[in-house]
C-alpha cells in the first residue's frame, strides 16, 4: 500500500509556485450565518460526456468494477449524483447532506496495486464516500487508512480518468484528497473552500496567497486557466456578503461559479485542457438540495433530498437529460425508474 501524508495548514506562510497547465473545472463552498453552507462546482469538458441525475436508494450492494480483487461494500445512504458518460459518479449529495466532488487533475497518480489488496475502479470513488460517510471527519479516518487501491482506466472518449476529490459536510468541514507520486495526500480543514485542477492543491494554496498579497480588490488574475479561478473564486467566496436566506446563497455561489466558468464553445487549441463549462451544480447542505444549471439551458432544477424516496429496496431512479431534456424548478416528479449503470470497470496491470 502507499504511504499517506495528512496535510492541515493555512493560506500564510506558503512558498509561492509557478503554475501548471490549466485543466477544466472549480469547486467553491459558501459559508454564511446560521449554519448555511453551500458548495457548487462547474464542470467543463471538450464534449458533453451525457450527463445525468440519478436517485440511488440505501441498501445497495455495490462492487468496486475492478475484477475478482475488488473492494465491496453496501450502501448506508442514499444520495443524487450526476454522472460521467454513464459510467461514474463525479457529484452527488447523501441524504446526511454530505457532498462529494471530483475533478480532472493531469498529476494524479495513484500507485501500484499491492498483491492481495482490494482494487476500486475510479468511477466508483465518489460514489462510494457518499455511500459511507456522513462527514468529512469520518470520511477522512476511513480513507487515510487506504482500504483500497484506485485504479484509473480510459474515459470512454480516450481520456484518462484522473482527478482529485473534495468533500463537505452541513458543518462547513472541508476535506481535499489527491494521490501524488503514488501517495494520498489529504488537506482537512473548513479553511479549504475551494478547488480547480492543476497544479496539486499545495501550490494551488501558494498561488492564492500570492494574489491575496499582490491583488486583492484591485487587481486578480482574468483569464481560464485553473491557477487563475482558484485565485479569483477564493476571493469571492471569502467576501460574499454572509446570509442565512437560502436561496440567495445558492444565488451568490452560482455567480461565482459562473464567474469561473468557460463560455460555451470557446477553446484554445494549444491548451486541451481549457474547455468550455458543460453544466453546473450547488448543494445547499443544511437543506440537503441539488441544484443543476446546464450551460444550454435557460433554467435551472432542482431536487430535494427529504422528498426522494430512499429507504432499502426502492427503486433506482434517473433525470433523464442526454437528449436536451431541460427542467425548472423541482424536477422530482420527472424522475423515471431506471436500471443502474455499470461503473467503469477497470483492472490492474
Amino acid at each position: 500500500m502507499t504511504s499517506r501524508s495528512l496535510v492541515t495548514c493555512s493560506l500564510a506562510g506558503l512558498l509561492v509556485t509557478s503554475a501548471a497547465a490549466a485543466c477544466a473545472c472549480t469547486r467553491c463552498v459558501y459559508l454564511g450565518s446560521d449554519n448555511t453552507v453551500v458548495v457548487a462546482r462547474s464542470l467543463d469538458w471538450e464534449e458533453d460526456p451525457g450527463s445525468e441525475v440519478w436517485v440511488f436508494p440505501r441498501g445497495i450492494n455495490r462492487t468496486g468494477a475492478a475484477g475478482p480483487r475488488s473492494f465491496t461494500w453496501t450502501s448506508r445512504y442514499g444520495s443524487a449524483v450526476v454522472s460521467f458518460y454513464g459510467v461514474a459518479v463525479l457529484d452527488g449529495i447523501n441524504e446526511r447532506g454530505l457532498v462529494a466532488n471530483t475533478l480532472y487533475l493531469v498529476e494524479s497518480d495513484y500507485g501500484k496495486p499491492v498483491p492481495g489488496h482490494p482494487l476500486m475502479s475510479i468511477g466508483c470513488w465518489t460514489q462510494y464516500v457518499l455511500d459511507t460517510f456522513a462527514t468529512v471527519a469520518e470520511a477522512v479516518a476511513a480513507l487515510e487508512k487506504e482500504p483500497f487501491t484506485i485504479i484509473a482506466p480510459i474515459l470512454p472518449n480516450g481520456a484518462p480518468a484522473v482527478g482529485h476529490m473534495a468533500i463537505s459536510d452541513p458543518s462547513g468541514d472541508s476535506a481535499i484528497l489527491e494521490y501524488v507520486g503514488g501517495e494520498l495526500v489529504i488537506h482537512h480543514g473548513r479553511q479549504y473552500q475551494v478547488m480547480t485542477n492543476s497544479p496539486t492543491f499545495d501550490q494551488q494554496l501558494a498561488l492564492a496567497a500570492y494574489w491575496h498579497e499582490v491583488g486583492g480588490l484591485t487587481m486578480l488574475p482574468g483569464t481560464n486557466r485553473a491557477a487563475d479561478r482558484f485565485a479569483r473564486a477564493t476571493f469571492y467566496v471569502t467576501n460574499l456578503p454572509q446570509t442565512s436566506d437560502p436561496k440567495r446563497a445558492v444565488a451568490q455561489i452560482f455567480s461565482v461559479i459562473r464567474n469561473a466558468s468557460v463560455p460555451l464553445g470557446f477553446t484554445v487549441p494549444d491548451k486541451p485542457n481549457i474547455a468550455s463549462t458543460i453544466w453546473r451544480t450547488a448543494y445547499d447542505q443544511k437543506n440537503r438540495t441539488l441544484y443543476f444549471d446546464s450551460a444550454i439551458s435557460p433554467t435551472v432544477f432542482e431536487l430535494d433530498i427529504d422528498g426522494l424516496a430512499l429507504e432499502p429496496g426502492a427503486p433506482v431512479k434517473r433525470l433523464p437529460l442526454r437528449d436536451g431534456q431541460t427542467y425548472s424548478g423541482d424536477a422530482t416528479a420527472s424522475l423515471v425508474p431506471a436500471e443502474p449503470f455499470a461503473f467503469l470497470p477497470a483492472k490492474a496491470d
